[in-house]
């Protein structure tokens, strides 16, 4: 591939950026993020996916939110990230690992179209509801239907990390209007000190169940795998659905499959939007940055 070349993938309307450290001669540095994720004066993102080595899996990634900060984990991420390993022929199977700051990942490439992956499944850990480890700073062992003011609100919550941390309100009606003026506020609350996810759920059946995302460092988002994952999770722990559950968005629909030991098992779709490589002229702003 060329110098500076990358990939746009999007996992149900959620989109990344793909890079390679190792083919990359800019510093990807929080006002370089902020300017390829620009709509206007970039490509446009809702992040980007880097490339790293890594002494512990097949991969390593790093995922950056649109606003320059490091995310530790991203479901839709992992899926982009696994289907340009694939396509790009990198992996040598259809299964791999992968490092992520939130933990390891193993991904299985479970259907091709065209020698491209297009259905990913990813198993993202463990759901971990301890309050201190999210982290959250409630005294309580675990953050399930405690009670969050909000400005003139006051939400019953359920917080979990997947190796980033979740907020998850239940709801008997969405809207997408409440979730965008909350959104901000329950992520920047002071009972989140690495700020939060917040996801507004609505159960549609012991399978299934419907998804509203407020995503840290990105905003109103239509899709996201951790998302999904931490929905399910919460709504597994309060006996409201089964171990395979369906997650609609607004992007699509992710399964979700949850073991005993509270392992989290992702599939879902991946489709390839652009490849590319970035302007001389980019760069030139990008270093000015």
């Amino acid at each position: 591939m060329s110098i500076n070349s990358f990939v746009k993938t999007h996992g149900l309307g959620n989109e990344y950026i793909v890079l390679d450290e190792e083919n990359i001669n800019f510093k990807l540095t929080e006002k370089a993020i902020k300017r390829i994720c620009n709509v206007n004066f970039g490509i446009g993102s809702d992040g980007i996916l880097l490339k790293v080595k890594s002494t512990k899996a097949d991969f390593g990634l790093k995922i950056f939110n649109p606003d320059g900060s490091e995310a530790e984990k991203s479901g839709n991420g992992l899926r982009i990230f696994c289907k340009y390993i694939y396509d790009y022929g990198f992996a040598n199977s259809e299964e791999f690992s992968v490092e992520t700051k939130g933990g390891l990942v193993k991904a299985k490439i479970i259907e091709t179209s065209n020698k491209k992956a297009k259905l990913i499944s990813v198993d993202m850990g463990r759901a971990n509801f301890n309050s201190k480890e999210i982290p959250t700073n409630f005294s309580t062992d675990e953050v399930i239907g405690e009670k969050l003011k909000v400005e003139d609100k006051e939400y019953e919550i359920n917080c979990v990390s997947m190796g980033n941390p979740h907020c998850v309100v239940l709801k008997d009606e969405l809207s997408i209007d409440e979730i965008k003026k909350y959104g901000t506020l329950i992520e920047n609350h002071s009972e989140f000190p690495n700020r939060t996810n917040v996801q507004f759920a609505k159960v549609i059946s012991r399978s299934e169940a419907e998804i509203l995302i407020w995503e840290r460092g990105a905003g109103f988002t239509l899709a996201s795998g951790s998302s999904s994952c931490a929905v399910a999770s919460v709504l597994r722990k309060r006996n409201l659905v089964d171990s395979n559950i369906k997650i609609k968005m607004l992007g699509g629909e992710l399964l979700i499959e949850i073991d005993d030991n509270w392992n989290i098992k992702m599939t879902g779709e991946v489709r390839q939007i652009a490849e590319g490589v970035l302007s001389s002229e980019l760069i030139e702003d990008l270093n000015k940055a």
